[in-house]
């Protein structure tokens, strides 16, 4: 799906077409047609949380043309026989109709057939310098070498991983080493990367590493991991990450991790470092050094640079700190309930089955269903298998069993009267499990479906009066034996002989054999 709310997004900071497209990632033809089509709609960045990507593509394409495939040409052959002398894109273009013709393939016009082949020959260019802006972008990756911390026990070396951050325009520099090379300490070194720099580049250039980009078969297939996606949103920022296997789209970083490599990692090579603390200690003095060092072919620093010409345009720092968060994917269990580090949290069990996002924080945990929150929990610490359920998550039928109880029970009873409610209560005590007594709570309650609670409390007032503990039957047979119940339903309901004999004179009285 088109990401519609990241383009408009990031053509809201001032992107370019072509950096929006691999941002995001899609076409440049794409990020055109949905610019083009936002603004005949009036559509600008920001949009309601209610807008979501599935929103905006019914309304994008609604009426979208179906459009035919059409045969694309062979890049390799029109490179090699535009070498040729008199070969024109003209005389290509006409053989490649006759092929599509023979194949009965539908053709390229010759303004996207030019349009294509001229897309190929850039890859092929040779590359040249291009002129940064101040507080433009920031590239940042890990550096190849590592440093290394001793276990003060064993005497062993521990590889330690360095992050390097630099500003492209004027090269200055943020270093930091950790331990290993996840999600979180990718995440934190870029916190302290912008904290150090005091603003926010408008874009962020990283490698191709897992813990920035998902999928990296192609550059134009990248896609950006969810909770780094998540840090360029709070900082305002957009991401365009390198392309595989082309150190030039990071030059800066590139030259940096070797600078670094060189004037601080081997410069500590001879140090012995025992906690992670000591080692960055240092790293910030050999990084001052280096950020202060006089440029060779030009006047000045890094630090002079950035201090005089780039620090005034950074964006400044978002108000709020930056809550490291982790995306994970879970499915929604039959008990509409998510698994995630061990715990269960519930789901509408509307979504029983489905597959959700799980955003998870040091104190939440959130669950998305194609980009819309559906629930929000706090998160559970301590033993597995702890259980976080929300009674609106469940079908109605749950609910009702949730719901019933002896205090419900008692509550229901409040409402006929101080004895209705003696007799409730004495029927859940006199019971060894409470469970047990519900039957003749509900029978007695529900009696006010046929008679008023005005007749149901005087009845059980009636029966306490006779014992303690009245069951259901007896407080009917109350109800049923009460003046104001009609003869006709007393004869039918309890058919007992007003002076007590069964079976009636006229048995005694009759002649036996």
């Amino acid at each position: 799906m088109t990401k519609f709310r990241e383009i408009l997004r990031l053509k809201h900071l001032g992107c370019s077409e072509r950096e929006i497209a691999r941002s995001v990632p899609c076409s440049r033809n794409t990020v055109s047609k949905v610019l083009k089509q936002a603004t005949e709609m009036g559509l600008s960045w920001p949009l309601p949380e209610s807008a979501t990507d599935a929103v905006l593509e019914k309304q994008f394409y609604a009426k979208a043309p179906v459009q035919l495939e059409r045969r694309m040409p062979n890049f390799e052959l029109v490179h090699a026989e535009l070498h040729r002398n008199g070969v024109s894109k003209k005389l290509l273009w006409t053989e490649y109709l006759e092929e599509c013709r023979l194949c009965n393939e539908n053709p390229l016009m010759y303004s996207q057939f030019c349009y294509y082949i001229q897309k190929d020959e850039e890859k092929r260019r040779a590359t040249m310098h291009i002129a940064r802006k101040p507080a433009e972008q920031v590239e940042v990756d890990w550096a190849g070498d590592t440093a290394k911390l001793t276990n003060p026990d064993t005497g062993e070396q521990i590889p330690v991983y360095v992050f390097v951050g630099v500003m492209s325009y004027s090269q200055y520099a943020y270093v930091e080493a950790f331990t290993d090379m996840k999600l979180s300490s990718w995440i934190k070194a870029h916190v302290h990367m912008y904290n150090f720099f005091g603003g926010v580049a408008r874009i962020l250039v990283p490698d191709n590493c897992k813990t920035a980009v998902v999928h990296n078969n192609k550059w134009h297939e990248q896609e950006i991991n969810a909770a780094y996606h998540e840090l360029a949103e709070h900082y305002n920022t957009a991401i365009l990450p390198a392309r595989i296997r082309k150190p030039k789209d990071k030059p800066n970083a590139e030259g940096t991790v070797g600078h670094i490599s060189t004037w601080i990692i081997a410069a500590l090579r001879k140090e012995k470092f025992f906690t992670l603390a000591e080692l960055n200690k240092l790293i910030q003095e050999k990084l001052y050094e280096f950020n202060h060092r006089p440029f060779q072919k030009k006047e000045g620093s890094r630090y002079s640079l950035f201090r005089d010409e780039e620090l005034s345009f950074l964006a400044p720092l978002p108000a709020t700190p930056y809550e490291l968060s982790e995306w994970k994917k879970a499915t929604v269990q039959y008990n509409y309930h998510i698994s995630v580090d061990g715990m269960l949290y519930s789901s509408p069990f509307s979504y029983i089955g489905k597959k959700v996002d799980v955003r998870v924080t040091s104190s939440t945990i959130e669950v998305f269903y194609k980009q819309e929150r559906i629930a929000s929990h706090k998160r559970l610490y301590g033993r597995k298998g702890q259980y976080s359920t929300q009674s609106e998550h469940m079908p109605k039928d749950h609910q009702e069993y949730l719901e019933w109880g002896g205090d419900r029970f008692r509550r229901w009873a409040k409402q006929f009267g101080p004895h209705t409610e003696e007799v409730i209560d004495n029927l859940l005590k006199a019971s060894k499990v409470e469970q047990q007594a519900y039957r003749g709570c509900m029978g007695i309650l529900n009696l006010s479906k046929k008679y008023s609670r005005q007749q149901v409390e005087e009845a059980c007032r009636k029966a306490l009066i006779y014992t303690s503990n009245p069951s259901y039957k007896s407080i009917k047979n109350i109800l049923l034996s009460s003046p104001e119940v009609p003869d006709q339903e007393r004869k039918t309901s309890l058919p007992i002989a007003p002076n007590g004999i069964t079976r009636g004179a006229g048995y005694y009285g009759r002649e036996r054999k």
